[in-house]
Order: structure tokens, then C-alpha cells, then sequence
């Protein structure tokens, strides 16, 4: 359709405007009468796009189809936006997490709370147990649930700040490190001393933590590291660098934790 642009440029740069407009996918894309997958397909360039997808999402984010085409196309020379009075449609999108502390170790309390007794629950699999409940809390509302930053380490996503964190709740006595052998392997864990405070969760927070220990809580360290290492945040980021929380937006099956309709 558009010979001049390749379908992933195409993308990108519907991507970016969203962004500029403060929109989120879901916004976006029931706007302009998309499923949410669709968008996700076409912002990752593996979807076309027809014309009259095309000039739906030149109205609403403003911007003209021929300097859309052009090699020169600027996201700073789009059409100026007009003030939104719909605060919740025009707040714009979170997209650098800030590390909310208090919750983060009341989650971390929680989710120790609810597998003390399990062996398998090492400092590994405690990693990975906190980034699957953020990403997927993101994945579903677009919000941060901890808003703590993770890397792309080989052993999989580790949270930023998270020895420090760890140190200081050692000195409060909320919690006790101890080291164990788990199948001839010195394996560190934590005890909790304290019970979580969860009046500062949301019930959907708590029901996404809940149903991430459902699913994975039993898993071996073995077998929460191979699930992380295929799920997309972790697969596309640069080795030691940040993991975008907006990549959680472009899961597919198993590891989505949505349910959208079919376009």
C-alpha cells in the first residue's frame, strides 16, 4: 500500500504518535474501530494496514497522510494537540517506572507469606515471581504495580535496588536470610518475620500476585528460568540493560495474561 515505508517503520511510527497523544493501545484502538491485538500486530510491523484503518488513524492522531510517507516524516512537526477535558482519556501513559518501595516490600513480604513452606522458593525464583507480577499487572491495566526497573541479567530479570531493599528489611527485622542446600546447591532464601500490610494494594494488584504464585509458585528454579528467558520483554531487551514494561503490551499466547476479543 505504501511502497516508500516498510510495514515495521509503518509501525514505529504510529507507535510514537500514540505516545505523543497520551493514548494508550486500548484507547487507540477502539478508536478506530481495532481490536487491540490488531494494533499490536501493526506497531510491531507484522500487519498491514487497509485505507480505511489508515485515515482513521490519520483523524485521530492528527496527523497528514503525505508527511506520514515522507523519509523526512518528523513526530515533532505532527499537527499541534488540542487540549483533552477527559482527564482519564488524555493522562499520559507511565511509561518509565518509579520504584513505589512501601509496596514493593509489602509485595515481597506477601509473596514469601504465601510460600514459606515451599522449598523450590529460593532467591531465583523470588525474582522471578516479582517480575511476572509486575509485568503482567501492566500488561492488564497499563499501570505499575511496584513500578520497580528490571535488567536483562543471564539468570533472567532482576530487580533494580533489590539487595538494598533486601538489606534494609534485614536490619528492620521484617525478614531473615539464610542460606540452605536444595538439591546439593547452597540456595539463599528468605524467612518473613513480619506480615505484609496489604491496605496500600489494590484488589486487582493482589489478585495478579495471587495468580502468579498459583501458576509458577511451585516451579523449580530450572523451570521459571526457561519460561522467563521466551517471554517476550526479557527475549527483546539488550543484555544488561532495562526491560521496557511496554513490550509486556505485545505478548501472545501463553504468556499474555489478557483476553481480547478477535478482530
Amino acid at each position: 500500500m505504501i511502497p516508500e515505508l516498510s510495514q515495521m517503520q509503518i509501525g514505529r511510527r504510529i507507535a510514537e504518535l500514540r505516545k505523543k497523544k497520551g493514548l494508550s493501545q486500548e484507547n487507540l484502538a477502539r478508536n478506530v474501530k481495532l481490536s487491540r491485538p490488531s494494533l499490536a500486530q501493526i506497531e510491531l510491523g507484522n500487519r498491514c494496514i487497509d485505507l480505511v484503518e489508515f485515515y482513521r488513524l490519520s483523524v485521530v492522531l492528527e496527523f497528514s497522510l503525505d508527511d506520514f510517507m515522507s523519509e523526512s516524516f518528523s513526530i515533532g512537526k505532527t499537527t499541534a494537540i488540542q487540549p483533552n477535558t477527559d482527564k482519564k482519556e488524555s493522562e499520559e501513559r507511565i511509561s518509565i517506572p518509579v520504584l513505589n518501595v512501601s509496596k514493593f516490600k509489602n509485595v515481597l513480604l506477601y509473596i514469601l507469606e504465601r510460600c514459606a513452606g515451599k522449598p523450590n522458593v529460593g532467591e531465583t525464583v523470588l525474582y522471578k515471581l516479582l517480575y511476572f507480577c509486575d509485568f503482567n499487572y501492566y500488561e492488564l491495566y497499563e499501570e505499575h504495580l511496584t513500578g520497580a526497573s528490571y535488567r536483562k541479567l543471564p539468570f533472567g530479570p532482576i530487580p533494580g535496588g533489590f539487595d538494598d531493599i533486601i538489606g534494609q528489611m534485614i536490619e528492620n527485622k521484617q525478614i531473615q536470610k539464610i542460606k540452605t542446600e536444595y538439591y546439593s546447591k547452597i540456595q539463599i532464601r528468605f524467612i518473613p518475620l513480619v506480615k505484609a500490610d496489604l491496605t496500600g494494594l489494590k484488589a486487582t494488584e493482589k489478585e495478579v500476585i495471587d495468580k502468579v504464585i498459583d501458576q509458577m509458585g511451585d516451579w523449580a528454579a530450572t523451570t521459571i528460568n526457561d519460561y522467563s528467558h521466551k517471554d517476550l520483554p526479557w527475549e527483546v531487551a539488550d543484555d544488561g540493560r532495562a526491560i521496557s514494561y511496554e513490550l509486556a503490551l505485545y505478548r501472545e499466547s501463553p504468556y499474555s495474561v489478557r483476553v481480547y476479543d478477535d478482530d
